[in-house]
C-alpha cells in the first residue's frame, strides 16, 4: 500500500504553534496523537507549500495548508467470532442490532477481537459491505463501547451508500435515554448564562457548539466555539429525582464522537457513571439518600442508551423504526433513584 496524504487547512484563530494547531484540526479518524504529530514534524513528513516544516513550534496562520504524509496502516485481519447478537431486523441489505454495553463496535489497537464486527462476520459468514475496509466492514455509525442500544449495519454496498447519505444529511431519527447529575431546567440562571446553551418551548435544552479532540487528551472531545465540527444536542427531562438526578431524552441534530456526553458535561449535567466527562461527582446523599448516592457512584459505565432508531430503508424505500427498552442496569439504578427521591 502506498503512503497517504492528509491535508489540513488552518482555520481562524488557530493556536500559534504548528503541533498544537495540527493536534486540534486533524480528523478524529486519523488517530494521530500529539506525540505522533511531533514525530511526524521532526521526520519531515509535514509540508507547507511543498516544503517540509520540521519545527513543531513553527508559526501558523489562517489559510495555511499543510500536507501530512502517513505510512499505510497496518492491515488488520479481523476474525469471525461466534458471539451472540440481539438482532431486531435483518434482510439481504442490512441488519439492526441491539448492542450490549461493554461491546466495542469495530476492532482497534487494544480491542482486536470480541467486537461487534467480529460477531457480524461470523453471523453473516463474511457477507458485509466492504466499503468500511477490513476493520470496519458495513459500519456506517457507531456508539461507544459502554453505551448500549441500537445500531444499523450495512450488508451490501448499495445499502452502505444509502445509509451513509442519510447520516450525512442528519435525517436518521435517533433518541437516547440518559441519567444525568442534576435536573436541566430553563429556570436555572446558571444554565441561562452558559455559552452555547439555550432552551426551546417545552423546557427543551439545546446545546450548540463546535467539538474537537481535546488538546492534551486525545481520547476526549472538547467544546469549542471556533474551529472543530458543528454539533447540536437537544434534551428534555423525562423524570426528575428530587433535583439530584434526572432521566433525560436526548436527540441529535448532528452525530459527533461523545456528543451527548461532552455537551451534557458542558452544561454541568454530566452523565452518571461517565468515567471520561463525569469526574468524581456524587449525588447529594442529603437529598437523594445514601443508598441512591452510593448506587450512582458505583454505576460502572456512562448511563446512556440508544433507545430509538428510525431511517428509510436505502433499497426498498420503506420507513423503518426500532426501539430498545432500557437495559437492566439502568432500570435498576432508576428504581433506586425513585426510592431515594420519595424518601
Amino acid at each position: 500500500m502506498e503512503e497517504r496524504i492528509l491535508r489540513v487547512v488552518i482555520g481562524e484563530n488557530p493556536p500559534a504553534r504548528l503541533d498544537k494547531a495540527l493536534a486540534e484540526l486533524v480528523p478524529e479518524e486519523a488517530a494521530l496523537s500529539r506525540s505522533r504529530l511531533t514525530k511526524l514534524i521532526a521526520d519531515g513528513a509535514v509540508c507547507r507549500d511543498g516544503q517540509p516544516v520540521t519545527d513543531q513550534k513553527a508559526r501558523v496562520s489562517e489559510g495555511d495548508v499543510f500536507e501530512i504524509a502517513l505510512e499505510p496502516p497496518r492491515p488488520v485481519e479481523t476474525q469471525a467470532q461466534d458471539i451472540p447478537l440481539n438482532v431486531l431486523w435483518e434482510d439481504e441489505d442490512l441488519i439492526v442490532i441491539d448492542k450490549p454495553a461493554g461491546m466495542v463496535v469495530h476492532p482497534a489497537p487494544g480491542s482486536e477481537d470480541g467486537t461487534l464486527v467480529n460477531a457480524l462476520l461470523h453471523h453473516f459468514g463474511g457477507n458485509l459491505s466492504g466499503i468500511g475496509g477490513d476493520a470496519r466492514p458495513g459500519i456506517v455509525h457507531r456508539i461507544d463501547k459502554d453505551t448500549s442500544g441500537l445500531l444499523v449495519v450495512a450488508k451490501s454496498d448499495r445499502a452502505h451508500h444509502g445509509l451513509a447519505e442519510q447520516f450525512e444529511r442528519h435525517s436518521v431519527h435517533r433518541h437516547y435515554l440518559a441519567i444525568c447529575h442534576g435536573t436541566p431546567d430553563a429556570a436555572d440562571p446558571r444554565l441561562r448564562g452558559t455559552k452555547g446553551v439555550s432552551f426551546e418551548p417545552g423546557n427543551v435544552l439545546k446545546v450548540t457548539s463546535q467539538l474537537a479532540r481535546h488538546k492534551t487528551d486525545r481520547q476526549r472531545q472538547a467544546v469549542l466555539f471556533h474551529g472543530g465540527r458543528h454539533a447540536v444536542t437537544r434534551a428534555r427531562v423525562v423524570e426528575d429525582f428530587a433535583g439530584a438526578a434526572a432521566l433525560i431524552d436526548c436527540w441529535l441534530e448532528t452525530g459527533r464522537t461523545h456528543q451527548i456526553r461532552v455537551h451534557l458535561a458542558h452544561c454541568g449535567h454530566g452523565l452518571i457513571g461517565d468515567p471520561t466527562y463525569g469526574g468524581k461527582r456524587k449525588l447529594p446523599a442529603k437529598v437523594i439518600g445514601e443508598t441512591a448516592s452510593e448506587a450512582a457512584s458505583a454505576f460502572p459505565r456512562q448511563a446512556l442508551h440508544a433507545a430509538t432508531l428510525g431511517f428509510i430503508h436505502p433499497v426498498s424505500g420503506e420507513e423503518l423504526s426500532f426501539s430498545s427498552p432500557l437495559p437492566a442496569d439502568m432500570e435498576a439504578l432508576l428504581d433506586v433513584l425513585r426510592a431515594g427521591a420519595e424518601g
